[in-house]
């Protein structure tokens, strides 16, 4: 590399709040394959305010605290941003590098069904900070990333509230692609290779012939776990061969709590005498390169949920890996890839709770010959997944930024955000005082400077 090419390489901070180790979540597991990609071009720098244990493949990787933030800003170009973390900096808001804000994890919603079995007013205040996240968020960024067509429709409807939809990003480009951009979750260029027998044969009680149904991921409240569980109850009794393993219980991060559903989809399978003989539960969530052991070594990857809002606009990242191992797929319908998997042959999708239909469709997808089709249509629906096409959009942004073009007028404009916060603070505050009183309002205040403390 000549000393001018080297010069001219951009200075990216990538910043994620969930844990940087072996075992990786999505948010993680998001943010490293952007660092990756990103370093191919660009000095890149992978942040985290959670823990970190894991070196960075051509990119820098540590922790960050809140003291340090600052430094790791200046030093940099452009600015990548997931999670809670644009309303803890307010000095985020004037600093003159340009600002990447992921949003493929529409957090407003998912926070309805993280914390939906805790109190009102715990839920409330749940949804105050994810609203209140969103607003510094749109008024800051530059570049506003989503990971489908269905979630720019969405987060086009929040921009337009915040007044980003206005005759200066109008008139920089009406398709407003310059303002928001469909950047998905992706997968390797190279087919998953086993490094080591993890599954058939090893797991005890799962056979070296056994057909084996894969959950490949956490167990979250907006999933449907237990419709399942109910189908392999079915699913046993016409062919005593198929076994399911789910495929991580406990999330890597330890500032996520542990799901309702999850406790109740281990007793409902061994209320139904299941559990270790049909059903499985692997209790630790698996190493991000180990992954590829069990996908290469199962028949059929499942991922089913509730029908509600959250479904809409999600993004099943769990199901690229399925099509990455070229798996057949069997889901519930009403998200983006339901549609997807049926459009291009590669599986089938059900009613939501429907047991029986599961059933039928999970057998359909162990047969041989209907098995043998939908693989060859998970081959053709991951080409357009790779990782280096998916994030083409920002590489391209990184190599050249842009400032939004009414960047003046959010920056003008922010003084009026503070403003509204604390008008949600302070209904916030009348809110707990009329259901609990003053010892509320100081548990709450309290709650809060501690989740502050933590950055998340």
């Amino acid at each position: 590399m000549t000393q001018a090419a080297a010069a001219a390489r951009r200075r990216v901070l990538v910043v994620t709040l969930d844990t940087i180790a072996r075992a990786m979540a999505g948010p993680a597991i998001r943010a490293w394959e952007i660092s990756r990609e990103l370093s191919r071009t660009c000095d890149v720098a992978l942040v985290t305010f959670g823990a970190c244990n894991r070196d960075g493949e051509g990119f820098a990787v540590r922790q960050v605290d809140v003291g340090s933030f600052r430094a790791e800003v200046d030093a940099v170009d452009v600015v990548v941003i997931q999670g809670f973390v644009v309303r803890t900096f307010p000095w985020l808001q004037d600093v003159p590098q340009h600002v990447v804000i992921d949003l493929y994890d529409p957090f407003q919603l998912e926070t309805l069904e993280v914390d939906r079995y805790q109190p009102e007013p715990v839920r409330w205040e749940a949804l105050e900070r994810a609203r209140g996240e969103l607003d510094v968020q749109m008024r800051r960024g530059d570049l506003f990333l989503c990971a489908s067509g269905r979630q720019r429709d969405l987060w086009l409807g929040h921009l337009a509230a915040a007044g980003r939809v206005n005759p200066a990003t109008y008139d920089d480009d009406p398709s407003l692609t310059r303002l928001i951009t469909i950047v998905p979750f992706g997968m390797a260029s190279t087919p998953p290779q086993r490094s080591a027998a993890r599954l058939k044969g090893v797991v005890d009680g799962i056979g070296p012939d056994d057909k084996v149904i894969l959950w490949g991921g956490g167990v979250y409240n907006w999933f449907d776990p237990l419709t399942l569980v109910r189908a392999m109850g079915i699913l046993s009794a016409r062919d005593p061969s198929v076994r399911l393993l789910f495929l991580g219980m406990r999330h890597p991060n330890p500032d996520v709590p542990e799901m309702a559903v999850a406790t109740r989809t281990q007793a409902l399978a061994s209320e139904l005498g299941l559990n270790g003989t049909v059903v499985f539960f692997h209790e630790q969530w698996v190493p991000y390169d180990e992954r590829a052991d069990y996908l290469v070594d199962a028949d059929v990857g499942v991922s089913c949920h509730f029908p509600h809002v959250e479904t809409e606009f999600s993004f099943r990242t769990r199901i690229l890996d399925y099509l990455w191992a070229s798996l057949p797929v069997v889901c519930t319908m009403g998200d983006e890839f339901a549609r997807l998997v049926e459009a291009a042959g590669a599986g089938v999708a059900v009613l939501p709770e429907d047991p029986e239909a599961l059933a039928d469709a999970l057998q359909l997808a162990l047969d041989p010959a209907h098995g043998a089709a939908f693989r060859e249509g998970s081959a053709r629906l991951a080409g357009g997944f790779r990782w280096g096409e998916t994030l083409a959009p920002l590489v391209e942004y990184c190599a050249a930024p842009w400032y939004a073009a009414d960047r003046t007028m959010t920056r003008h404009s922010t003084q009026v955000g503070v403003q509204a916060s604390i008008a949600r603070d302070m209904r916030s505050l009348v809110r707990h005082l009329r259901v609990g009183g003053v010892r509320q309002v100081v548990r709450k205040v309290r709650w809060r400077l501690a989740r502050r403390g933590q950055v998340s």
